[in-house]
């Protein structure tokens, strides 16, 4: 049986696109290993939303050519974002790649594949815009106990430094019943946190249905008896509604978490951005958001060092998110990309001068983020093990506050046997940093 090596790079949506690779070529009948020395042949599922992912990418497309070039597997095939944008340079660089797929032609894996084992080569570039892959069938690679869905692609914001809307197209949601089904799938295959994601997960159903379906999607979402959490990624904050933060709030399974992008806060900046509110808004927002559901956690992105930003821009932000104080924050250096208005703009900031106002906001939220998390101690919180501390009676677990792969644990003292994927109890009796340390509630002592 041939195996194949999947290197899946970027984000939670691209992780999708892997998984359903590799359920294609499971019931074709192949087998995947992790270890390049068993491969019969690779995939590099790529990603190139910014410079530094787009390094990763190329980096790894060079890695996984010299096995190539020295025999040890028989096949690569590149896909994703990077293989969409660029094709001809790859193709031309890089001839130890056999087969390219654009963003919207996974589909065309097995084909691909096979014509490259038989010493072929299969590109394919399906429009952009096509209907979304909706098949249901997947390997799931997050251990199972909690999985992405995808309930849109592409973008219809174009915001000035974005090149998504170039490799991904248009926004299309997928079709609700679609979408119920493959989380029905999910479900049964054990999986108990779904968390919802798309370019935009706020504007789902505007094109199918003639307005926003989010709401009646995670009220379909939530009948499926073996979810306990589902969780929302990607809000932009001018398109939540008060039917969503009504549905958020009234739900025993919708986490009270929302990342809401904001990318900056100085009206200028953001106007160049081409984002679509302003600070008066986005504090309008947080306030609302915070009245409605007290215990709610927010997390957000920004950009440092977009092109003009001034110091009294940075400050303006360093104070928005100084008096905001969000729950968790990640800060960018903004990365010049081609074919983006941005990478034209007048006024780029120099690359130490953008890191520098990075370090410098997250060295502000660091502290914030340290005191949110001494503020939980005491509090009684619904965790899931992720799995155990190395000879250690610790389990790392997480809570509704911590999405997977970007937030912090919860470390839980127990000689309880735990399996990941379990839901505790916990008492939180201390924090570290960014993470909490706490003990079950039914082993607690005074």
């Amino acid at each position: 049986m041939l195996k194949v090596l999947f290197v899946s790079l970027g984000c939670d949506k691209n992780l999708v696109d892997t998984e359903k690779m590799l359920g294609m070529l499971l019931q074709h009948g192949y087998s995947f290993t992790d270890d390049e020395r068993e491969a019969d042949a690779v995939v590099v599922n790529t990603c190139c939303f910014i410079g530094d992912a787009k390094e990763e990418s190329i980096q790894t497309i060079l890695e996984m050519s010299e096995l190539k070039s020295s025999g040890q597997i028989k096949a690569l095939i590149v896909c994703g974002c990077l293989g969409q944008r660029y094709q001809e340079e790859i193709q031309k660089e890089i001839p130890q790649v056999d087969a390219i797929l654009g963003t919207m032609s996974i589909d065309g894996i097995v084909d691909a594949l096979e014509y490259s084992l038989r010493g072929g080569r299969h590109n394919r570039f399906d429009s952009i815009n096509k209907a979304p892959y909706a098949e249901k069938e997947r390997v799931l690679t997050t251990g199972g106990h909690y999985a992405y869905l995808k309930i849109a692609e592409g973008c219809d914001k174009h915001c000035t430094y974005c090149i998504i809307p170039k490799v991904r197209g248009r926004y299309r949601s997928i079709p609700m019943e679609a979408l119920v089904e493959e989380a029905i799938e999910l479900a049964a295959k054990g999986v108990k946190e779904l968390i919802l994601v798309a370019q935009e997960t706020t504007l789902y159903g505007v094109d199918l249905y003639g307005r926003k379906c989010l709401p009646q999607l995670l009220q379909r979402l939530e009948k499926i008896p073996q979810l306990v959490w589902i969780r929302l990624l990607y809000c932009y904050p001018e398109e939540l509604t008060d039917e969503l933060i009504e549905t958020i709030r009234d739900s025993k399974k919708i986490c009270h978490y929302l990342d809401i992008p904001i990318q900056h806060a100085a009206d200028s900046v953001l106007r160049r951005m081409g984002r679509k509110t302003g600070q008066e808004q986005l504090r309008n927002t947080i306030t609302y958001l915070r009245e409605r559901i007290p215990d709610i956690c927010l997390r957000t992105t920004l950009i440092s060092g977009f092109p003009g930003e001034t110091q009294d821009d940075f400050e303006e932000t360093y104070r928005f998110v100084n008096e905001m104080e969000f729950d968790r924050l990640g800060v960018f250096a903004y990365s010049r990309e081609e074919d983006t208005p941005a990478a034209e703009m007048e006024n780029q900031i120099p690359d130490d001068l953008k890191e520098a106002r990075r370090d410098e906001l997250m060295e502000l939220q660091q502290a914030i983020a340290f005191e949110k998390a001494q503020d939980k101690v005491g509090s009684h919180l619904l965790a899931m093990i992720e799995g155990k501390v190395a000879d250690e009676d610790v389990y790392v677990a997480r809570t509704y506050m911590d999405a997977p792969g970007v937030d912090g644990f919860l470390f839980v003292r127990t000689d309880k046997q735990l399996m990941t994927g379990d839901f505790v109890r916990v008492v939180v009796t201390d924090s570290n940093e960014y993470d909490l340390i706490g003990e079950l509630e039914d082993e607690l002592t005074e």
